[in-house]
């Protein structure tokens, strides 16, 4: 199997590393091309509006409309997570997300980046908390019936799955703590 790191702005190399240390091969997504050979994909934390005009400026925008929509199994960390919602509030005009997963997300829900902080979070389905890092987070303000929240912070959730799509408002690959990326594997 082999994973898709979508690479036009954001933390790649960690997603990389983590996903490494559980055994998956990983690739690099710079272009239409690279997502057709991949069978999974990582859309990392970033910037949500600069990552939305790249993927249309790289051509991916369209080709990975698609692939969600034929199920493609995807990981959405921050800047991924507002990129797969359903709607997007706070967000640009102009910016675009996929309706991946059936939630509504709002941008820098917890403040600008100095209010950004670490939390240990019970996880449904973990054995232990999962010590999250988050930057400039988004949080979910409403999720669809087919939406499972996994984990919330002051009541609202910050991961979430539907089918094989798992979403989180924290960066994951910033920890040792492999479980999230674990998880999302097991999607595959």
């Amino acid at each position: 199997m082999k994973i898709g790191l979508l690479a036009l702005q954001g933390a790649v190399a960690p997603h990389a590393e983590a996903l490494g240390a559980l055994g998956a091969t990983t690739v690099e997504v710079r272009n239409p091309a690279h997502l057709d050979d991949v069978d999974a994909l990582v859309i990392p934390g970033g910037e949500s509006t600069t990552m939305s005009k790249l993927l249309v400026t790289s051509g991916l925008a369209d080709p990975l409309e698609a692939r969600l929509a034929a199920g493609l199994p995807v990981l959405g960390t921050c800047a991924g997570m507002i990129l797969l919602a359903r709607t997007v509030l706070d967000g640009r005009d102009d910016q675009r997300s996929y309706d991946a997963i059936d939630i509504t997300v709002r941008r820098n829900a917890f403040g600008r980046q100095v209010d950004s902080f670490e939390a240990d979070l019970p996880v449904a389905g973990l054995d232990r908390t999962f010590h999250a890092v988050f930057i400039r987070a988004p949080f979910v303000e409403d999720v669809g019936a087919d939406v499972e929240v996994l984990a919330s912070v002051g009541g609202h959730p910050v991961l979430c799955r539907s089918g094989r799509v798992l979403v989180t408002a924290f960066h994951p690959e910033l920890t040792p703590d492999r479980r999230i990326h674990q998880l999302f594997l097991s999607l595959t």
